[in-house]
């Protein structure tokens, strides 16, 4: 299925079922699991410690239960796009509504919500940090559709011309999303579609499409790791690899403004995305900002890169000399 990408302000997170092709194996989240079966006693240990982890969770969201439920008129702020209308005309008098410090939800199932406004508060101010800017200036609160039911999702998605794919989506400062119902996110989603929300606030529309895209990818898998980690679980960022014949020439790759048409290109595109933004951003952090900063601004990759990491890189083809067996190799370090 074509991959559309409709503005820079409209990015979209397919759901990725062959994920693991193009992964370095490591689990995102997992419960500890200590050592095998045989030895009893360390397993008693991992499931005693998994069991605290989901108490400990369970009463926070007893605590949180309490995201409290407003009426439409009376949330801060109410001007939606008409992606928003769209959505809420689904099952109209089934939505309700809440909202917290920097967002405002419409949700189906409380018990979801109250997980999601607990991660996404993390996930928007680890990320905004990440960045170096300050969330008290971000202006106004973002709204977020949070979907539960499938066929609500597919409805969604045919009413608003999405790809089947579709996951997740952000578009002109507004999330949307399918989350199971639970605490428990199955995958990245909801940090990869913040992580483009800010993005999109701090740095505007300017962002080349492989940027936002394995920024997204990176910062995500970060973010979710550490929310988890913090509750008791062994998660790891997942990290990823590109398949050797899906690599594309950097004086390409830096310079698409679409996906890819076919899927596995797709899946070795967000690879490879995420990968450079991470070979980067570890080899000079400072300078990885700075790149960031001049390439939302209109500057060619070449010209930012020479500004940015002109010593080490002087020119594109001496980064792709050592980028490319980083990117390709399953050896090449992880998720650091």
């Amino acid at each position: 299925m074509p991959i559309r990408s409709d503005s820079s302000r409209c990015r979209r997170t397919h759901r990725r079922k062959e994920r693991s092709k193009f992964s370095d194996g490591n689990e995102d989240v997992s419960p500890n699991n200590g050592t095998p079966l045989a030895y009893h006693v360390p397993m008693i240990r991992s499931i005693f410690a998994l069991l605290l982890s989901l108490a400990s969770f369970a009463a926070a969201a007893e605590n949180l239960g309490a995201l409290p439920e407003i009426p439409y008129e009376r949330l801060s702020e109410r001007a939606i796009t008409g992606l928003s209308q769209k959505a809420l005309a689904i099952r109209a008098v089934d939505w309700k509504h809440a909202e917290t410090e920097n967002f405002i939800y419409h949700f189906f199932d409380r018990p979801t919500a109250s997980a999601v406004s607990v991660e996404a508060e993390f996930y928007y101010r680890v990320i905004a940090k990440e960045l170096g800017k300050d969330t008290a200036r971000a202006g106004q609160k973002c709204h977020v559709f949070i979907f539960h039911d499938e066929a609500d999702w597919k409805q969604f998605q045919q009413g608003g011309g999405m790809d089947p794919w579709t996951g997740g989506l952000h578009s002109e400062g507004t999330l949307f999303f399918l989350r199971n119902p639970g605490w428990k996110a199955n995958d990245s989603t909801l940090p990869h579609e913040i992580t483009h929300l800010v993005l999109h606030r701090f740095f505007g529309n300017g962002i080349p499409l492989w940027l936002h895209e394995g920024f997204a990818e990176y910062a995500g898998s970060r973010c979710r790791a550490a929310f988890y980690r913090a509750r008791g679980f062994n998660a790891k960022p997942r990290g990823s690899i590109v398949p050797a014949d899906g690599f594309i020439p950097l004086s390409e790759f830096t310079v698409l403004a679409a996906y890819p048409q076919k899927e596995e290109a797709v899946l070795a595109f967000y690879a490879q995305s995420e990968k450079l933004v991470r070979f980067l951003s570890n080899a000079d952090k400072a300078a990885f900002l700075n790149l960031l900063d001049l390439l939302s601004k209109g500057s060619r990759f070449d010209s930012a890169l020479t500004q940015t990491f002109g010593r080490k890189y002087p020119t594109l083809a001496s980064l792709e000399h050592e980028f490319k067996p980083y990117a390709i190799s399953p050896l090449a370090p992880g998720a650091n």
